[in-house]
């Protein structure tokens, strides 16, 4: 196969020619793979062959006797059958396998003349190949002699041996002793099978005596089973059994030899008679007992392994009993079958050269080696260039006629080995195996082996270059294997190129040549992360990999679960799993998903792979094996194992009851405990029936509950108990309402429950007085006013009493109080606020518990009027023993009057005498009313009303205003201050043209200005200003007006009317209360024109305009003032309460009268 090659490739060659170095004789192995490569002869080689035994069991059809091999030419076969020549083709029964060696044998029933051992030859011109021996075996069916059995008749207490003689067979044979109902005898130290079978008995017993011994002999390989004629055994029995020291049944005498074979188990026995039954012990001499030895059969049998060194020796079986020992001594002899040391190989040597063939074997006892030529023994073989010396053949000058099969077959009394060694002699140019112009991919960092496999004799030198280069590829990176492959180190870029492979003998010169390409490594940039995930949601696993882009058409991106494959083409798996670029989506986790998932990024040439652990948390697993112990009458414990807490540690165990006589059915807690204990003592009540469960908690939840146990019925008992919660209440002044907190139906600890109520005055000597009730509350009538009780509550049932009551204190019914608080005073704070404080009323005058004090004021004018009027009502509460509290939310610059009064569970006191104050000045309100009232080219005026309350003396106002025209920044802010306070109308100037003002105003006291209403509005061009002054002079629109202000006012007077029909105070009296108010009627233009910053609806727009109290209102007097009852809780307790409601104001129009200063 020499081929061209360029310029570059000849100076390799004369390169190699220089350095070439003429390679020893020295022999190589033939590949396999080489049969038919350029017509290369080959030794036949026996490729397949039946095992040692073929074993001819009746419910096979036909039996193979097997025999391949290879060659070329094409081997022939034949066959020996017991040393003699066997040709199966002349026996038409048998089928021959064409173009082998093999025939089958047909089970026709006449397999016994096929019986023997076999022997198959494979040959060619060349030389010939010599099988194992295969051994043919026909098994007979075994069976026992036919044969009838008087009964053995044995003395009580003598030893005795049932024989069972089984029959011969096809080994393994195994033994039992049966009954006819195929019951196994039992077997103890006193009665035990032998390894011969038989049936050792150390003394027998009476119950020994049977009918039906059976002893049943099995050989598995030919599948039968075969019993013994049952054997009868009858026990006499005797008055009286003496002891006796132990003697040996097996073996006889004292001492005994045996062969271990190596590689098999050799098992000594030692069955000893007395009484009592000897027990056996074992010890290997000078070694003590031997530890590493199983024992079998109740310590009789000790198996000696034989995989173990140093086995063989002296040992010394022990039977004794308390009269006595008796001994056996065993020497253990090891042996082996044949094994080769150094085993003949095939070679392939150059013309010329020594061929050496050795043979090496070991074994026990000293195996018989025997050589052979092409199957004929060596001594009927001449050849002047063969020498053999002991276990060594050495062919001088090798020649190709020396080419042959060789073998080597050892054999001793334990088995027999053959092997075959091919000796090729033959002289051959380089033939390349490895294909020519393969291409490698590897990866940078990596290594990469490119190939070159050579056969050829003698033995070729191998050589790489690079890119024809005429240099040799060398260096740390850089080894080339005795096999001719080019191992490349840590991969640079660089590597990428043609290599070319020169194979080169003393017959001739071959090459091939391959491509290198260096990728891009494959990187698993972004690994999955451990993941912790709650059952039953879902899981992302993701995996970010970099490869080179080569490979996209090849890469592959796998996920495995626990080191299996995730397949989206497996039906599990599909439902559960599925990949979307890179992520692994799990749907609905469960526990079956927690595990170890790994992520595999595969290209042809490498791969990377990250994993991350999956854990499912879920709720704890029911608790298991829930059991009562220590049953005590009103106790017991509750033991449990706890269940899977699925990586969430449990924290607490709850333990519930269910009862069947109150609530039967419903599950309640009864006891929690932490998560690390497995058991509690549960205290119970008397005369229930119990049923328990537990469950788990962890961080996840609570777990499913654990299977209730049986129920427990507890004894009645006395209650452990009295009532809690002892409520005593004064409804009336006469009468104490004692109420409590029942037990509940299973504190009841049996039947028959009530409750003995015992109470006596606590300020005065008095007896205690005791009443028996079945229900939970009581009532003493006839007590004095608030005096002070004590009271006890004791529950008994038939049982008896429970323990002695705790005693509480009460009082009785309460009383309103009959004093008023004296010297009040009022300190005025500020415009809103006044502290108010007073004496605070005797204890004896409270006639209950003291729930505090209420405030009640009221508005009687402003100070701007001279007018009274009585506003409403205002109260405060102060609860608790104080004499002192402030009132605020006041209205400015008013006079108002209050008087105190104290409170107690049953209701308000007196109140004291009215006491006047009056409020300072403040700021005024915010103004109701603010619009334009006329728009021109350079000016606009502005109207408004006056502040509902001025809260003092107004002073006047304060107007700005400032350019806006929608811009980011606005104009210079002009301030206006008005000092007249009777102005509700102002007139600016100089204004901007077509432009957008913002105009805010404020009226003012001398204690500052109340808060801004604001609004917008644009001027007018020229034109639009002249349509507008033409449209509000002309007559018709004036009259217009006019008649629309008349209507409204005619509407308004008639309300009035109507409004004040039976009161007491004439229309003018009222009009006098708000005189600057109800003098100015309402214009419509008024509210649509109007708007503030809040964008709200306009203040008290909707009030009465006369702003008085109703008639009925009027005959108020300061006593109704103070006869609001107080709210209390059931613990006497207070609830305060602040009402305060706004005075109505009266609304009001713009006098249109008012001008602004010229």
């Amino acid at each position: 196969m020499t081929q061209q090659r360029g310029s570059g490739f000849v100076a390799l060659l004369t390169a190699v020619n220089c350095f070439f170095a003429f390679p020893s004789a020295a022999a190589m192995d033939i590949p396999l793979e080489v049969l038919t490569h350029a017509n290369i002869e080959q030794l036949p080689t026996i490729t397949a062959q039946s095992p040692g035994a073929v074993i001819a069991l009746p419910p096979e059809e036909s039996f193979a006797v097997t025999c391949e091999a290879k060659g070329n030419p094409e081997p022939e076969f034949r066959w020996t059958k017991n040393g003699q020549e066997f040709d199966p083709s002349l026996d038409p029964l048998l089928r021959k396998e064409e173009n082998s060696g093999t025939f089958v044998i047909p089970n026709n029933g006449n397999l016994t003349e096929y019986q023997g051992t076999y022997r198959c030859f494979a040959f060619n011109k060349l030389g010939t190949a010599v099988s194992q021996e295969i051994g043919f075996m026909v098994p007979k069916i075994p069976k026992f002699p036919k044969e009838g059995f008087d009964p053995f008749k044995v003395d009580e207490g003598q030893p005795f041996i049932l024989k069972c003689d089984p029959p011969k067979g096809i080994p393994p044979l195994q033994i039992y002793w049966m009954t006819m109902y195929l019951q196994h005898i039992e077997q103890d130290d006193r009665v035990s099978m032998g390894l011969n079978g038989d049936l050792y008995f150390s003394h027998v017993e009476e119950k020994d005596s049977r009918r039906d011994y059976c002893c049943f002999a099995a050989f598995p390989k030919i599948r039968t089973i075969v019993q013994k004629s049952a054997m009868s055994v009858v026990v006499s029995p005797t008055n009286s059994i003496l002891q006796r020291k132990p003697s040996l049944l097996t073996p006889p005498g004292v001492r005994s030899e045996a062969v271990l074979v190596k590689g098999e188990d050799l098992k000594l026995e030692c069955i000893a008679e007395g009484i009592p039954t000897p027990k056996v012990e074992w010890e290997k001499m000078g070694h003590g007992r031997p530890e590493k030895f199983r024992l079998e059969n109740h310590g009789k049998v000790l198996v000696v392994p034989g995989d173990e060194q140093d086995v063989g020796g002296k040992y010394m079986c022990k039977a004794k009993n308390p009269l006595g020992e008796v001994v056996h001594y065993f020497t253990v002899t090891v042996e082996e079958p044949p094994e080769f040391l150094v085993e003949p190989q095939s070679q392939l040597s150059m013309i010329g050269a020594d061929v050496v063939i050795k043979c090496s074997v070991s074994g026990s006892p000293q195996p018989v080696t025997t050589w052979s030529v092409n199957g004929v023994p060596l001594q009927e073989t001449l050849s002047a260039n063969r020498k053999i010396f002991d276990d060594t053949i050495i062919i001088q000058n090798g020649q190709p006629s020396d080419s042959a099969v060789y073998q080597c077959e050892a054999s001793n009394k334990h088995g027999k080995i053959l092997t075959n060694a091919n000796i090729m002699i033959m002289n051959l140019y380089p033939i390349i195996l490895t294909s020519d112009g393969q291409e490698y991919s590897a990866v940078e960092d990596q290594g990469v082996m490119m190939h070159c496999k050579v056969f050829s004799s003698p033995p070729s030198t191998i050589f790489w270059s690079k890119d024809d280069s005429s240099e040799l590829v060398t260096g740390p990176r850089f080894t080339v294997h005795d096999n001719g492959s080019l191992e490349i180190h840590t991969i640079e870029k660089g590597d990428t190129g043609q290599y070319t492979c020169l194979a080169k003998n003393l017959e001739g010169t071959s090459a091939i040549d391959a491509m290198l390409y260096v990728k891009d490594p494959t990187k698993i940039v972004a690994p999955p992360q451990d993941q912790s995930i709650l059952i039953g949601t879902d899981a992302q696993l993701s995996c970010l990999v970099e490869f080179d882009e080569s490979f996209r058409g090849d890469f592959e991106l796998l996920w495995q679960k626990d080191d299996e494959e995730i397949s989206p083409n497996n039906t599990e798996h599909s439902s559960r799993y599925f990949l979307e670029e890179g992520v692994l989506h799990i749907v609905n986790v469960s526990h079956r998903d927690q595990g170890e998932y790994r992520c595999v990024a595969k290209t042809p040439v490498d791969s990377d792979a990250a994993s991350a652990r999956l854990i499912v948390l879920d709720v704890p697993d029911a608790p298991q094996s829930v059991v009562l112990s220590e049953r005590k009458n009103r106790s017991v414990k509750l033991r449990w194992v706890p269940g899977e807490d699925h990586n969430s540690s449990i924290t607490e165990f709850v333990i519930e009851f269910e009862e069947n006589k109150w609530q039967p059915g419903s599950w309640r807690d009864l006891q929690r405990v932490p998560g690390n204990h497995n058991s509690a003592v549960l205290d119970l009540h008397g005369h229930v029936g119990y049923r328990f469960r537990v469950y788990a908690v962890n961080a996840v939840g609570a777990g499913p509950p654990s299977k209730p146990t049986e129920r427990y019925l507890t004894p009645p008992a006395a209650p452990d108990k009295n009532p809690e919660n002892i409520k005593i209440e004064g409804h009336l002044p006469h009468e104490m309402d004692i109420n409590w907190e029942p037990l509940s139906p299973i504190e009841h600890n049996g039947p028959g429950l009530e409750y003995k109520v015992s109470y006596r005055r606590q300020d005065v000597e008095d007896e205690w007085k005791e009443h028996t009730v079945k229900r939970h509350s009581f009532v003493v009538r006839n007590t004095p006013t608030f005096v002070p009780y004590e009271i006890k509550i004791q529950a008994k049932n038939h049982q008896g009493w429970g323990p002695e009551p705790k005693m509480v204190t009460g009082y009785s019914g309460e009383d309103f109080p009959s004093a008023a608080p004296d010297d009040v005073a009022v300190e005025v704070m500020n415009s809103s606020m006044v502290n108010v404080t007073w004496k605070q009323v005797p204890k004896d005058k409270l006639h209950g518990h003291l729930g505090g004090y209420r405030v009640n004021w009221w508005r009687m004018r402003s100070l701007l009027h001279s007018k009274q009027s009585q506003g409403e009502r205002h109260t405060a509460a102060f609860p608790g023993s104080r004499s002192h509290g402030t009132v605020s939310g006041l209205v400015p610059f008013s006079e108002y009057s209050l008087i105190v009064m104290s409170f107690n569970g049953r209701g308000n006191g007196p109140g004291s005498k009215a006491v006047n104050f009056k409020t300072l000045e403040g700021v005024p309100e915010k103004i109701p009313v603010f619009r334009v009232a006329d728009v021109q080219k350079r000016s606009i005026s502005l109207a408004w009303t006056p502040p509902l309350e001025p809260n003092g003396i107004l002073t006047g106002y304060l107007l700005e205003y400032q350019l806006i025209n929608d811009t980011e920044e606005a104009g210079p802010l002009q301030r206006v201050n008005i000092s007249k306070p009777d102005t509700t109308r102002w007139h600016l100037r100089d204004l901007e043209p077509l432009s957008k003002y913002r105009f805010q105003l404020r009226s003012c006291t001398s204690m500052g200005c109340g808060s801004i209403v604001s609004l917008e509005s644009t001027t007018l061009e020229t034109s639009l200003a002249s349509v507008h002054t033409g449209i509000s002079s002309q007559g018709w629109f004036i009259g217009l007006m006019s008649a629309i202000a008349l209507l409204t006012l005619v509407v308004l007077i008639a309300c009035f009317v109507n409004r004040n029909k039976g009161g007491k105070y004439s229309v003018k009296e009222k009009e006098d209360l708000h005189p600057d108010v109800e003098s100015q009627g309402i214009n419509d233009d008024t509210f649509c024109e109007y708007s503030d910053n809040d964008e709200k609806p306009l203040k008290g727009s909707q009030h009465s305009l006369s702003g008085g109290l109703k008639a009925e209102d009027s005959g108020d007097s300061l006593v109704d003032y103070g006869d609001d009852d107080a709210q209390f809780n059931e613990d006497g307790s207070f609830i305060g309460e602040y009402a305060a409601k706004k005075e109505k104001r009266a609304s009001a129009e713009i006098k249109a009268t008012a001008q602004t200063p010229a």
